[in-house]
């Protein structure tokens, strides 16, 4: 008799970066001005991780370097409340808007930055708003040669400023000439009518009816694949201040439902299984192992954008 599989454990996953600091928002707030306006990013943080404790379940942190830098208490708390502690890059640059360089550099200081303040060296990394394009799958290479072990930056989906629409929906291997691979753990979809819808996180957690997160991680969940759930702690601040000079699209986007986030959240929580995507990660190497989990070139990836 076949043993019984093992419940799929989800990655659960927040992106800790300031209101201030998001893409939709690069227009109307230039980083001249980061300095000089409130900073609440630890307020939000901190009702994620008492959510977490309350449920007892732990996540990844995807810290941005600049909040390390200036707030590395709150970095510190993170990782001694149990969870994993991870690399949001160091100045939310988008990555399909830098070269090599440039990302190798925002990545090392993001390190330092991350390290000094918790004493972990980050081995995960989520870009900036998805920002990890067919364009720049340069940054793969990259992050494999810094060490890292995986990335959860790519949404598989089109968006008018983010997604790789032909990503595979399960995470996959990227493999490099040189032999060394890299885990992409993709943003979770629902395939709806022969497209991906997103799903699962952000602001398509508070727009989207609650039914979409559910079926789409029970759909993944059943298919043995993990889910990934992720947030920001500004979606859990509905009295951040208001950015007037945004475009009405993105405030509206902005602003949707915030006082719904951690009821949406903890739903999804009561629902599933989560872990830290290092966790996750160790699953997938087990099913790496015996077969079942995929492996991708990344000249594949590459080679559609040409």
């Amino acid at each position: 008799m076949t043993a019984p599989r093992p419940p799929v454990r989800n990655a659960l996953s927040v992106d800790v970066e300031e209101w201030f600091q998001v893409s939709a928002f690069s227009g109307a707030i230039p980083r001249s001005r980061w300095d000089a306006l409130e900073r609440r990013a630890g307020l939000g943080t901190r009702r994620l991780l008492d959510l977490f404790d309350r449920r007892g379940v732990r996540a990844t942190f995807f810290v941005l370097g600049w909040v390390a830098e200036r707030d590395p208490g709150l970095v510190q708390e993170i990782r001694d409340r149990g969870h994993e502690v991870a690399s949001h890059g160091h100045e939310h640059r988008l990555v399909d808007r830098m070269g090599t360089a440039a990302f190798r550099e925002d990545l090392r200081r993001a390190e330092v930055a991350i390290e000094r303040a918790c004493g972990v060296r980050p081995r995960g990394f989520r870009a900036p708003s998805f920002s990890l394009s067919r364009e720049s799958s340069w940054a793969w290479d990259v992050l494999r040669e810094e060490g890292y072990l995986y990335s959860s930056s790519v949404y598989p989906v089109r968006h008018d400023r983010y997604g790789i629409p032909d990503f595979p929906r399960r995470p996959v291997r990227l493999v490099g000439g040189d032999g060394r691979a890299l885990w992409e753990v993709p943003m979770t979809t629902w395939r709806l009518l022969g497209r991906n819808l997103p799903a699962a996180g952000g602001g398509w957690l508070r727009a989207l009816p609650r039914f979409v997160a559910r079926r789409a991680i029970s759909a993944l969940n059943r298919a043995g694949d993990p889910a990934v759930v992720y947030v920001h702690p500004w979606e859990t601040d509905p009295a951040q201040p208001r950015v007037e000079e945004a475009s009405p699209a993105s405030r509206f986007r902005h602003y949707l439902h915030l006082d719904q986030t951690l009821e949406r959240l903890d739903d999804l929580l009561a629902r599933f299984a989560f872990a830290p995507l290092a966790e996750v990660l160790h699953d997938l190497e087990r099913r790496t192992e015996d077969g079942t989990a995929g492996t991708l070139p990344c000249d594949a990836v590459a080679a559609r954008a040409r």
